[in-house]
C-alpha cells in the first residue's frame, strides 16, 4: 500500500520538476485556497492557534487571511519538493545574506548549531547550507518509506546528512566533533520534552536539545530564519548565542531556549502567513494522558441557567483543572451568578441570553456544553471546535462506569487509566 501510494504521488507530481518556480507558486497559491475550505480539521487547527497567537492581536478578518495564507505558504512547499529533488543550483532560488556569520565560525573550526522553524520552505535552509559547508539535520521520518527515501534523497543530495530523532544527541554530538554543522527544526509542540516557556504569548513545550548540545560542546546557536521574497528565499543568520559553560545547566538551557524561540518568534511575526499554523504547536499533554478527542489546550465550559446544575458544575472545576493543570479555560456563566465564580487562572465570560453564548471565537477547541442551548455546536463546530461533549455524551465516553458523579466520569471519558 505504501509502494502504490508513493507511485501514485510519484505520478501527479512528476511533471511539476519541469515547471518553472513562478509557475509552481502560483499553482500551489491556488491549491493553498482550495485546501483551506477542504480540509476542515487541519483549517480549524490554523485558525485556532493564529487565535491563541495572543502576542500578534489579531482580528477575526485577520486570522481568516493569515489562515488562507498559511495553507497557501504549505501548498507551495509541499509542490517545491519534485521540483527541489531535481533543482541542481540551489543558489537559483535561496541566498543567504550574511553566510559570514556562519562561515567564519566553521573555518575555525567552530562548529555551529542551527536553529530554525517551519518558515516559508523550510527544506531551503538546508540544502542552501549543505551546498556550502559540511551539515547533518535532525529529521523524523515518516511511515511511507518509499516516500520518505525520496525526500532524503532530496534533502542529503548537497552531501548533507539527515539523523533520526532518537539518535540525536548521539550523532549530534559525533557530527560537532567531526566540524560539521547541526540543524534543529526547533519550533514542533514536545510535551514530552520536559522543557517549556512562552511562544507568542502562550506557554509552549520544546526540545532543548538545542541548547543541551551548546552546553556540552561549546559550540553556538544561530538562528536561521528564511522568508519567501518574489518568488526566492532570502535566508537570514542570528549573531551567535553563545553558552556560559561555568554557568548552572539549566539556567544556561533556559536563557539560550528563550532567546532562540524569541529570535523564531520576531522573524515570524514579520510574515505570519509563511508559517505553518496548522502543526499543534501549543499542546501541553502527551497522548498517554490524555485520550486524543479531548487532547487540546483551548477549552470552554458553558454552564446551565438552573441555579442547582450551575452550583454543582462550579463544585467540580477543581478535577477540571486537575486533568488540564497548563491549559486555559474560558467559563460562560449566567450573568445573575458571575459573583459565584471566584476560581483563579479562568476566565469569565457572562451572559444573559443564548444567543450571547454565539461568539466568533475560534480559540476554543475542547468544549463542554453543560447549557441547554442547542445552538452551541453547529456554532462553534463551524469555526475551530474538534470536540464538543454535554453531559450525556460524557457518559457515553466513560462507558462502564458505576457512578453518576461528574468527576468520576470526567476521569473515565477524559483521561487514560493510570
Amino acid at each position: 500500500m505504501h509502494y502504490l501510494s508513493y507511485l501514485i504521488i510519484l505520478v501527479f507530481t512528476w511533471p511539476i520538476r519541469w515547471l518553472p518556480y513562478p509557475a509552481i507558486h502560483r499553482l500551489g497559491a491556488w491549491l493553498g485556497r482550495a485546501a483551506f475550505y477542504l480540509l476542515k480539521s487541519y483549517r480549524k487547527r490554523a485558525l485556532s492557534n493564529l487565535s491563541l497567537a495572543t502576542d500578534l492581536n489579531l482580528q477575526p478578518h485577520d486570522i481568516q487571511k493569515l489562515a488562507k495564507g498559511s495553507f497557501e505558504n504549505l501548498m507551495i512547499t509541499c509542490l517545491e519538493y519534485p521540483k527541489l529533488a531535481s533543482e541542481k543550483k540551489i543558489e537559483r532560488i535561496a541566498h543567504c545574506e550574511n553566510p559570514e556569520v556562519a562561515d567564519k565560525l566553521m573555518k575555525e573550526g567552530k562548529p555551529v548549531i542551527f536553529f530554525c522553524g517551519h518558515q516559508a520552505n523550510w527544506e531551503i535552509l538546508f540544502l542552501e547550507g549543505t551546498n556550502r559547508m559540511p551539515g547533518v539535520a535532525i529529521g523524523r521520518p515518516v511511515k511511507n518509506t518509499y516516500l520518505y527515501r525520496f525526500v532524503l534523497n532530496m534533502r542529503e543530495k548537497f552531501g548533507g546528512k539527515i539523523i533520526a530523532p532518537q539518535n540525536a544527541i548521539k550523532e549530534g554530538l559525533r557530527a560537532l566533533k567531526k566540524g560539521s554543522f547541526l540543524g534543529i527544526v526547533g519550533d514542533q509542540g514536545r510535551p514530552d520534552s520536559g522543557y517549556c516557556s512562552p511562544f507568542f504569548g502562550r506557554l509552549a513545550y520544546t526540545s532543548p536539545i538545542p541548547a543541551i548540545l551548546s552546553h556540552r560542546t561549546g559550540s553556538p546557536i544561530i538562528v536561521a530564519t528564511t522568508r519567501r521574497v518574489n518568488g526566492r528565499y532570502i535566508i537570514h543568520y542570528s549573531d551567535p548565542i553563545w553558552p556560559n559553560r561555568d554557568a548552572p545547566m539549566d539556567q544556561e538551557i533556559d536563557r539560550m531556549m528563550r532567546q532562540c524561540l524569541s529570535l523564531l518568534e520576531d522573524s515570524i511575526r514579520q510574515i505570519p502567513e509563511q508559517w505553518l499554523w496548522v502543526h499543534n504547536r501549543w499542546k501541553l499533554q502527551s497522548l498517554d494522558v490524555i485520550k486524543r478527542p479531548f487532547r487540546h489546550e483551548s477549552i470552554a465550559i458553558f454552564f446551565p441557567k438552573d441555579r442547582v446544575s450551575f452550583l454543582d458544575l462550579l463544585s467540580h472545576l477543581p478535577t477540571f483543572r486537575s486533568i488540564y493543570p497548563q491549559e486555559s479555560f474560558t467559563l460562560f456563566v449566567p450573568s445573575q451568578y458571575q459573583d459565584l465564580v471566584t476560581v483563579k487562572n479562568m476566565e469569565v465570560v457572562p451572559y444573559k441570553q443564548f444567543s450571547d453564548l454565539l461568539v466568533t471565537d475560534y480559540r476554543f477547541k475542547l468544549i463542554f456544553n453543560f447549557s441547554e442551548c442547542p445552538e452551541i455546536e453547529p456554532h462553534f463546530k463551524s469555526l475551530a471546535s474538534f470536540t464538543i461533549v454535554d453531559a450525556n455524551e460524557l457518559k457515553k465516553h466513560a462507558e462502564g462506569l458505576c457512578s453518576n458523579n461528574l468527576s468520576d466520569i470526567l476521569k473515565k471519558a477524559v483521561c487514560h487509566a493510570p
